[in-house]
């Protein structure tokens, strides 16, 4: 057996076998990406539902930042974040850099625009499909946001599991505030860059089976809430 081929057996035995530093590790990553989901959730569903409703002077430009901004390169982000957190920034008498919640503020700026840009998009769309219903009812594009929200709810959960796909899969801007501290701000992708560096292969592969597996899970949710949502639809 070549060496590639011990990691990769080791590496199961760590995920089977519940390694604690493995679950540490994992846990860590579920709970901050978790909650920065949630905090994007909460800011992007609102503000993507009544950029979709409202017109008003710029709109067609906040469009355009929020699309631009899904591909935000993670490690500008990280960068802000670093200069607004630091001793000497903005934020940083509140001493949050190097810790989970710098990682969760970076993962939030990361999260919402692809959230806000989805909601919007689909908003539009069930505006367009019942504008005329709903105002006959007497609903203006204000008291109509929480009505649409409720009917793209399965289309918007899928807009949310994006948008947590990418904020557990991201590596730079977490690892520039968070610092990869060992039991603090150690997460799943930090975790597999440092162990690769050090060569041991054996936990940078098992952290990867369990990412690898979240994101098939996810992604696999996703598509069966499409399915759901299109059979409701049918």
């Amino acid at each position: 057996m070549n060496e590639f081929s011990k990691a990769v057996a080791v590496a199961f035995q760590l995920v089977l076998g519940l390694d604690h530093q493995l679950i540490e590790i994992v846990s860590l990553s579920l709970q901050i990406s978790v909650l920065a989901v949630i905090i994007a959730a909460f800011i992007g569903l609102p503000l993507g539902a009544a950029i979709a409703l409202f017109r008003f002077p710029g709109r067609m430009a906040i469009v355009v930042f929020f699309n631009a901004f899904m591909g935000l390169p993670p490690v500008v982000v990280g960068l802000i974040t670093y200069l607004l957190l630091s001793r000497s920034g903005t934020l940083g008498t509140l001493g949050l850099l190097f810790t989970p919640t710098a990682m969760i503020i970076a993962q939030v700026i990361l999260v919402t625009p692809i959230i806000a840009a989805l909601t919007r998009q689909l908003i539009e769309d069930l505006w367009i499909e019942y504008e005329d219903q709903l105002r006959s009812l007497g609903a203006g594009p204000g008291r109509a946001i929480t009505a649409l929200l409720w009917d793209g709810r399965f289309s918007l959960t899928t807009a949310i599991l994006a948008g947590f796909g990418r904020a557990s899969a991201e590596v730079g801007a977490v690892m520039i505030v968070g610092g990869n501290i060992d039991h603090v701000t150690r997460v799943m992708t930090t975790a597999i860059a440092l162990e690769v560096s050090k060569g041991d292969l054996a936990l940078a592969l098992g952290l990867g089976i369990v990412l690898l597996t979240l994101s098939v899970s996810v992604n696999g949710a996703a598509f069966l809430i499409n399915e759901t949502a299109r059979r409701r639809q049918s």
